[in-house]
């Protein structure tokens, strides 16, 4: 009893408790919350990315459909309004937290896509467009953007699934709770045509 009183003993008996807790906490996944959470974060900067990407195309789309198709004013003035609007929602890590401003992104991105699908299909009607260098090389880069908005959304939605599932069950949401205060992140929902990126083959 005196010994375990005594100082040179008690020390090194408090460095492995404090040792042991911490492998007890790292084997019950105390790491695991904050992990995923950084995870879901980088996924979600891959969407914002990939979504401005294809608005910095839109300008040069726009202008070079113009030049053929003058008399397409309202399908131009929409993708334009729609592109203004997708760009002005206010975005940020916090955003997948807060229902309210992550559905006005998403609406806001829903639209854009329309707008352009609705661009596209009135492109069909200009066959000296669909021939031109400068529209071909934009269509190319545009249905690589599509592409790869399709596959950042697909990976944030995993993120988020396995994120939102971890501060839900056991172990996980003692952690969250007690340590991180970690919210359930929102995610994509399905739209129609959602499951595939809008065709711009032609």
């Amino acid at each position: 009893m005196v010994l375990a009183q005594s100082p040179v003993v008690r020390r090194p008996l408090v460095m492995l408790l404090v040792g042991l807790f911490g492998l007890a906490l790292a084997g019950c996944g105390y790491n695991n919350v904050p992990t995923l959470e950084e995870k879901a974060k980088a996924a979600w900067g891959e969407v914002q990315n990939q979504y401005q990407r294809r608005a910095d195309l839109i300008p040069n789309l726009v202008e070079t459909v113009r030049g053929y198709a003058q008399q397409e004013r309202e399908v131009l003035t929409q993708v334009i309004e729609a592109r203004a609007k997708a760009t002005q929602v206010k975005v940020d890590a916090s955003t997948i937290t807060d229902a309210a401003k992550f559905k006005e992104y998403q609406d806001a991105q829903n639209q854009l896509s329309g707008a352009l699908g609705r661009l596209l299909v009135t492109v069909e009607r200009y066959p000296d467009l669909k021939s031109n260098q400068n529209f071909l090389a934009l269509q190319s880069q545009l249905e690589g953007t599509e592409n790869r908005v399709a596959v950042a959304r697909r990976d944030y939605i995993q993120t988020v699934q396995a994120f939102n599932t971890e501060i839900r069950t056991f172990p996980g949401v003692i952690w969250a709770k007690l340590f991180w205060g970690a919210k359930p992140m929102e995610s994509f929902s399905a739209t129609a045509g959602a499951e595939r990126p809008p065709a711009v083959k032609f």
